[in-house]
């Protein structure tokens, strides 16, 4: 073994799939490109996500206390980069990159249904939001495009770097 930098560490440890989460704040609405998040409760389903007071959703995430996490395929990847490699202060990134949006049913941010699953999702905790930008949600309707049969999602390993979902394996399990 040999010491890692303490910069890296996120790298070995990130969570889940890259996702975009949408917001709406006086009648506008933002998409974002978000990769720390995790499952934290299965019934009801909730996700914790770290949304950096810095990004243009952060407030109207804070403010509103409700978003969408849409899950996209692998194939919408090289957009998925663009959309987070400029901010909502600058762009309507909605606009500038073509986004189809769809209205949800619970919530004020739209889904987007170019994506497989979208989750309409309510702020249940955000006490660590000011310290540590960090947002539960609580899943309260979710959505899966019954055209696709089959996903591959991809994940972030930071500095550019992605992995995508390959072969997958079943084991004995006591999770349904």
């Amino acid at each position: 073994m040999k010491p890692l930098s303490l910069s890296k560490v996120y790298r070995l440890i990130e969570p889940g799939p890259v996702v975009l989460l949408t917001t709406a704040m006086e009648g506008r609405a933002n998409v974002m490109t978000l990769s720390w998040h995790m499952m934290v409760e299965f019934e009801p389903p909730r996700l914790a996500c770290v949304v950096t007071w810095g990004d243009h959703s952060f407030a109207a995430l804070r403010e509103t206390a409700e978003c969408v996490i849409a899950v996209p395929g692998v194939e919408l990847a090289p957009l998925v980069v663009q959309i987070g490699n400029c901010s909502g202060r600058d762009v309507d990134k909605i606009a500038t990159f073509g986004l189809e949006t769809q209205a949800a049913e619970r919530v004020a941010p739209p889904l987007l249904p170019q994506c497989f699953a979208n989750l309409e999702c309510r702020v249940v905790d955000a006490t660590l939001a000011e310290r540590f930008n960090l947002f539960v949600l609580e899943v309260v309707k979710a959505w899966t495009d019954p055209a696709v049969a089959e996903t591959r999602i991809f994940h972030h390993h930071g500095c550019g770097e992605f992995s995508v979902d390959g072969e997958r394996i079943r084991l004995e399990s006591r999770m349904r």
